[in-house]
């Protein structure tokens, strides 16, 4: 009996521990069912906040189309408004020019309203303004009305270009912001093709109608700005300017892919803020800078400055004359030539958008400042050894494509995503509208000049001297520009803050490489 239970008390041990085994069993089944759960909640989690934030990205950059179809089209519409009202070459260049200086207005007072107002809304201002400009011109019986159009869409358009790229860097997550914040740049140059097009596609009618239609198709794309504003939410740092803590909070949960994250960008921003309110007035401090916003301002005005005075918009708006003057005379094929420039201009800067945040800022600036000069030189000589030449026309649309394709890939969109990254919150607009102030009086300066001066040295000396002031931009960016891959806005600030030579710590390594460093330091007693 005594056996029998002896058995029995076994047997019930052994069917517990069985039964202990198989809970422990369920147990982790559950711990790794939940692991698995929990991956593909972040994961989805993470797909939908990309999503979020391109469209985000997407819809503030709609803008820049309006820039570039402006760009675009104008190249090719001068030539039949030339015949239809009859306006001199100074004319011409006048109200080409016109649109890149009068749009200063426009980012100066970007940069104060949308402080006041929000990004988002002064975007849909921005839109507002150039469908405005863009109905005049269209209209114009005149050239003193298609002036007046034009300076009316220069506001609209330098309004719009100065916030979104700010937006976009302050809403961007801080691993995907150099990618998103090159939208702007994508949109110009999409814009660029399209004026390209429209171009080729209505110049077959008559000249007194064909431009018309050209810049009226430009007013569409702020039809959708219009819709854009009210899905896009408000910039996280702005709110946080505004004591909207909560609502920032929201957005940040929204277009951030860990909760943690978003809670450690909301402290930077905050802190940033707090730092900010105790400092002095914006503009006084930009114009009285500390060493600290010396440094920030030089890299900002200095890439804005460079990013034109090679002449980009002399290639883009000019192309038809720098192709007759190399010897294609026909308007038709002169129009698809042009095309062709516009394709190579927008496929490049997908480059760009893929290796930005993988490579970093300064080896696709480097690549694109020397291909620059190279091309701008090969123009030079090219245009000297064979102008009215079949060979030489062939080399021209192929250096010119070239010349465009470098730009895409570097210092065009780079330009603008370092210029929203460098300052501080508490300056960050307003020191961007001041450095989009230098990039549209340098851009003002090359289009309202180009024809004049290339009549009075040629062509081939005017594109000898760009190639010259883009090899002293590869100095200006070996030496001066930081890399900024890869670093929080506020992380970048603090860069900026550090007393020593940026070029030997912050460009060589990595915050993550640093910490390593100093850890290895620290246990060999270095």
């Amino acid at each position: 009996m005594g056996v029998q239970e002896s058995g029995s008390v076994e047997d019930l041990g052994t069917k517990n521990k069985y039964r202990r085994m198989d809970s422990e069993l369920t147990d982790d089944g559950d711990d790794d069912l939940e692991v698995v759960q929990y991956k593909q909640t972040q994961h989805e989690r993470s797909k939908r906040t990309r999503k979020y934030v391109f469209a985000c990205a997407v819809f503030a950059s709609l803008n820049n189309v309006l820039l570039g179809y402006d760009v675009g089209v104008m190249s090719g519409a001068i030539i039949f408004i030339q015949e239809d009202l009859k306006i001199t070459e100074f004319q011409q260049e006048f109200l080409i020019g016109s649109l890149s200086v009068i749009s200063i207005l426009g980012s100066l007072a970007g940069g104060r309203v949308s402080d006041a107002v929000g990004r988002k809304w002064s975007m849909g201002l921005a839109a507002i303004i150039f469908q405005i400009g863009a109905a005049i011109m269209t209209l114009a019986p005149n050239f003193e009305f298609l002036l007046i159009g034009r300076l009316l869409a220069g506001v609209g358009i330098g309004f719009g270009v100065m916030v979104a790229p700010v937006y976009i860097a302050e809403i961007s997550p801080t691993v995907s912001r150099g990618t998103f914040t090159s939208f702007p740049e994508i949109f110009i140059n999409l814009g660029i093709l399209l004026g390209y097009v429209s171009n080729y596609a209505f110049s077959g009618l008559s000249s007194h109608t064909n431009w018309r239609i050209m810049l009226a198709v430009g007013i569409l794309p702020s039809v959708f700005i219009a819709f854009a504003i009210f899905v896009i939410p408000e910039s996280p740092r702005w709110l946080v300017m505004q004591n909207r803590v909560d609502e920032a909070r929201l957005v940040l949960m929204n277009t951030n892919e860990v909760s943690s994250e978003a809670e450690e960008r909301l402290s930077e921003i905050l802190a940033s803020a707090e730092s900010g309110n105790r400092d002095t007035a914006v503009w006084r401090e930009l114009l009285n800078p500390t060493p600290v916003v010396r440094r920030m301002l030089v890299v900002g005005i200095g890439i804005q400055s460079f990013q034109q005075i090679t002449g980009i918009d002399a290639t883009v708006y000019y192309s038809p004359e720098i192709l007759q003057t190399a010897g294609l005379e026909n308007k038709s094929r002169l129009l698809a030539a042009t095309v062709a420039v516009g394709i190579s201009k927008t496929a490049f800067i997908m480059i760009a958008i893929l290796v930005i945040d993988k490579i970093g800022r300064k080896p696709l600036l480097y690549a694109s400042t020397i291909g620059i000069t190279f091309c701008l030189c090969g123009l030079g000589l090219t245009l000297w050894l064979f102008e009215k030449d079949s060979v030489g026309v062939a080399l021209v649309i192929l250096l010119v494509c070239g010349n465009v394709a470098f730009f895409s890939v570097g210092i065009g969109p780079i330009c603008g995503v370092l210029t929203s990254e460098i300052f501080p919150l508490r300056l960050r607009a307003q020191a961007f509208a001041l450095g989009f102030v230098e990039n549209r009086v340098c851009s003002g300066i090359v289009a309202m000049s180009f024809l004049t001066v290339s009549r009075a040295i040629s062509m081939s000396v005017t594109f000898f001297i760009f190639g010259i002031v883009s090899a002293l931009s590869v100095v200006f960016i070996y030496k001066i520009v930081p890399e900024t891959k890869g670093k929080s806005l506020e992380q970048i600030e603090l860069l900026f803050r550090r007393e020593h030579d940026w070029q030997e710590e912050e460009v060589e390594l990595s915050d993550t490489q640093k910490l390593v460093q100093d850890h290895e330091n620290s246990t060999f007693g270095y």
